[in-house]
């Protein structure tokens, strides 16, 4: 046993010092970027923000509209072939830049993403998500892929630390997911004692992955614009966001009515609900690891995709980066005890 006693910090521990602007306007900020992967070696473009593969925001619903903006959709891994399929007939090809296919790494995993990348090869990103990306097999799983597909750009995870952030990228990983209980459905650090501060995570792994021409996605913690806006200053080239992108239409959930209010179920995919309702139950030998929660009902995405897009311009007006890749450059942290002035309640 040993205890490490540098600092670490998450979203809430800091804010971005303003700093001189030549920017007479948000409208002049370009939220637009473009990447060489590393591995896959092809470039994409657009705007580096991901809907959470998770049931109740990675729907096709939600990539059809979140790809009209250039974001960029991971899609839930319990959609069958056959539903791949049809959706990716009835659709415009361009959205093979903007969706992800989910898979996480048993034997029947690697014969369903072939079957989908096969039929359908305009999707640029596979997402293979685990919970634990400190296995062997993982990464095993991993270098198997890449193999297997070495022309699609692949992101994976969760990690949290520089040096498997290394091993990421040289077994043939694009994008490192980073992230280990930080998301507002997961009880990971509850029911494990494990993780690892958001902020301190994204910068140091960003450092790591950088050094070796590849990318990392903050997985989790933003709860507000304002947070988004730290992931990419810390260093952060993409973002996955699961609960701001909750409770809307194109979440596929039934809407909840009480008291004249509306409400949608929303819960993570380790939680008692969700193994319900994918797997049958929670396996003998492990422990639920996400919550359940009743949110607002929030109509359709398109909103809080502004509220979200307009925050992050804002942010960059602030210390006179006129691209989002600018931000990071830009940004500097200044440590706080408050936030917000809450004497008239949260908001």
């Amino acid at each position: 046993m040993r205890i490490e006693s540098d600092l670490k910090l998450g979203f809430k521990d800091v804010m971005i010092r303003p700093k001189r602007s030549t920017l007479k306007s948000r409208s002049q900020v370009s939220l637009q970027r473009e990447f060489k992967f590393l591995h896959a070696n092809n470039n994409w473009q657009g705007i580096p923000i991901i809907a959470a593969n998770m049931d109740t925001v990675g729907t096709f619903e939600m990539a059809t509209a979140l790809a009209k903006n250039k974001l960029i959709t991971a899609v839930h891994k319990h959609y069958s072939i056959a539903d791949w399929n049809m959706f990716m007939s009835n659709t415009s090809k361009s959205i093979g830049d903007y969706i992800a296919i989910s898979t996480g790494i048993k034997p029947n995993d690697i014969e369903k993403l072939a079957s989908i990348i096969n039929s359908n090869p305009t999707i640029k990103f596979i997402c293979i998500d685990v919970a634990n990306g400190y296995s062997e097999h993982f990464i095993d799983f991993v270098k198997r892929i890449r193999e297997m597909l070495p022309k699609t750009t692949i992101m994976a995870g969760n990690v949290v630390t520089g040096e498997m952030v290394e091993e990421l990228v040289l077994s043939g990983v694009d994008v490192v997911k980073v992230g280990i209980g930080p998301g507002s459905v997961c009880t990971t650090r509850k029911m494990t004692g494990v993780g690892y501060p958001q902020l301190s995570a994204v910068i140091e792994c960003a450092d790591a992955s950088h050094g070796l021409g590849g990318l990392i996605c903050a997985d989790g913690g933003c709860t507000v614009p304002g947070d988004i806006a730290k992931a990419f200053g810390a260093g952060a080239d993409f973002i996955m966001l699961g609960g701001m992108l909750a409770g809307h239409d194109q979440a596929e959930q039934s809407i909840i009515e009480e008291d004249g209010e509306k409400y949608v179920a929303f819960y993570g995919m380790s939680s008692d609900v969700a193994m319900k309702k994918h797997k049958g139950g929670v396996a003998e030998y492990r422990a639920s690891e996400g919550k359940t929660v009743k949110i607002p009902y929030r109509g359709d995405v398109s909103g809080t995709l502004q509220d979200i897009t307009g925050g992050v311009r804002s942010a960059c007006t602030y210390v006179g980066a006129t691209q989002l890749k600018e931000l990071s450059k830009r940004t500097t942290f200044i440590r706080v005890t408050q936030q917000i002035n809450n004497i008239f309640g949260a908001s």
